[in-house]
Order: structure tokens, then C-alpha cells, then sequence
């Protein structure tokens, strides 16, 4: 059995966005270890894995737009159970963000800002060497965040563990 050293009386619903490639879910996972030791059980969901297990493969802007929408309701209908969730998805447009900061009193938005030409330096997932198009950040222009709550640059210099540790740290001053 865990024991938390810090009494759960809050629940957050935080929401990871940047571009294909930013490094959302690698960082988003190692921030979800450190946040789930002293905030209690959360609930991890990358928008990848919600593509592939319904089967999702539309890419055109209206149809990412509608996948962001159902994103965005189901981070919303898991955060109201009182669950801390961490949501990571690419989901650039406004008005996905200005429905989560709506519908969610606790809702904490986290964007991570990694430029084109730095994703595509790094041939990670080879996003943006395939044919496929509609690609957010270079097909389909993105809606970047204004006002995240927390903004971490990614140029790739620093290691995804510090990275994380920067977002906890940030979040920690957020949340006071």
C-alpha cells in the first residue's frame, strides 16, 4: 500500500500540449512519477493511445479538431471524479484549452515549446518524414498557447529528466 506524505485534498487536472514531437509524452510521464508520489493516485492518457485504441486515423484539421474536443471532454469527465489526471496530447487550438479552463476549476495547462526545426534536428519519431499530410506545425497552422499556466522551452539541449524536474518545480509554485 502507498502512503502519501501529503493529505489528498485537491485533485488536478493537467493538461500537456505542444507540437508532434515536442516531447510531451516522455516528459509527461516522468513528471507523472514524481506528481503521483506526493499528490496520490493520477491517471496518465496520451492522446496517441486513444488514437490507436479506437482506431482513430484521420488527420485533416476538422477531424483533429473534433478528436481534441473528445479529448478535452473526457479529461474533464475523469478530472470531475475528484481523480488527478495528466493529459498529454498536441490538441493546438484555443478552443479546446478555453473549454478545459471552463469546465474545470482545477484544470493546470503545461505547454511545451519546441520549435519545427529543432523537432525535426532530432529524427525521433520521423513525424515529419513521412508523406503523410496535415501535419500540425507545418500543414495545419497551430493555435500555440497564450497563457499556459507553465511553459517549458525544449531545444533539446537538456535531458527529459530535467525537463520534468523543471515542470514539477513550476507546478509546485502554481499550485500555492
Amino acid at each position: 500500500m502507498k502512503v502519501y506524505k501529503k493529505p489528498i485534498n485537491k485533485t488536478y487536472a493537467i493538461w500537456i500540449t505542444g507540437l508532434p514531437g515536442s516531447g510531451k509524452t516522455t516528459i509527461g510521464k516522468l513528471f507523472f512519477k514524481k506528481f503521483e508520489k506526493k499528490f496520490g493516485p493520477t491517471i496518465f492518457v496520451n492522446g496517441d493511445d486513444i488514437r490507436n485504441i479506437f482506431n482513430l486515423k484521420k488527420f485533416d484539421l476538422k477531424s483533429r479538431i473534433d478528436l481534441a474536443m473528445q479529448y478535452s471532454k473526457f479529461f474533464n469527465f475523469i478530472a470531475k471524479q475528484k481523480v488527478n489526471i495528466i493529459f498529454t496530447c498536441v490538441a493546438m487550438f484555443d478552443e479546446v484549452r478555453k473549454f478545459n479552463k471552463k469546465n474545470n476549476k482545477n484544470y493546470i495547462e503545461i505547454y511545451i515549446d519546441a520549435k519545427i526545426k529543432n523537432i525535426i534536428s532530432q529524427k525521433r519519431k520521423r513525424l515529419y518524414f513521412t508523406k503523410r499530410k496535415n501535419m500540425i506545425g507545418i500543414d495545419i497552422k497551430a493555435e500555440l498557447p497564450k497563457n499556459p499556466h507553465i511553459k517549458i522551452i525544449n531545444n533539446f539541449t537538456k535531458s527529459t529528466r530535467l525537463l520534468s524536474d523543471e515542470i514539477y518545480k513550476k507546478f509546485l509554485k502554481v499550485i500555492i
